[in-house]
């Protein structure tokens, strides 16, 4: 492994954790400079992509149904995991997984009475 891929796994761990603790927040300011604007943006997006059912489980009581990176990827496009990424500083890759890890419980963090809050 060669010190780009060494700093890159570095980068994407920290960005990792950092959605883990904050995510809502961070997913916010990630998404304000792209054209889904915010959470809710991204929401809608997925909602619109065929992910209406893991978007239900995310915002309700219950456990939150998970989602992968090709579902991600195939819900949002390219252009837009571009952006995110590009906001990001990795791969393409690594935004579809990183959403898919960590998506759910950001947007359950975002809405405790199954209702986006604005931030």
């Amino acid at each position: 492994m060669g010190l780009f891929d060494q700093v890159g796994g570095a980068l994407k761990g920290a960005i990792a954790s950092e959605l883990a603790a904050n995510g809502p927040a961070l997913l916010n300011s990630a998404l304000a400079k792209t054209n889904m604007g915010n959470l809710q943006g991204l929401v809608e997006q997925l909602q619109q992509g065929g992910l209406g059912d893991q978007v239900r489980s995310w915002l309700g009581n219950g456990q939150n149904m998970g989602v992968s990176p090709e579902q991600i990827q195939s819900a949002l496009g390219n252009d837009q995991l571009r952006q995110l990424a590009a906001h990001f500083g990795i791969p393409i890759e690594a935004v579809s997984k990183l959403l898919a890890d960590h998506l759910p419980s950001a947007v359950d963090q975002a809405s405790p009475d199954g209702t986006l809050q604005s931030s």
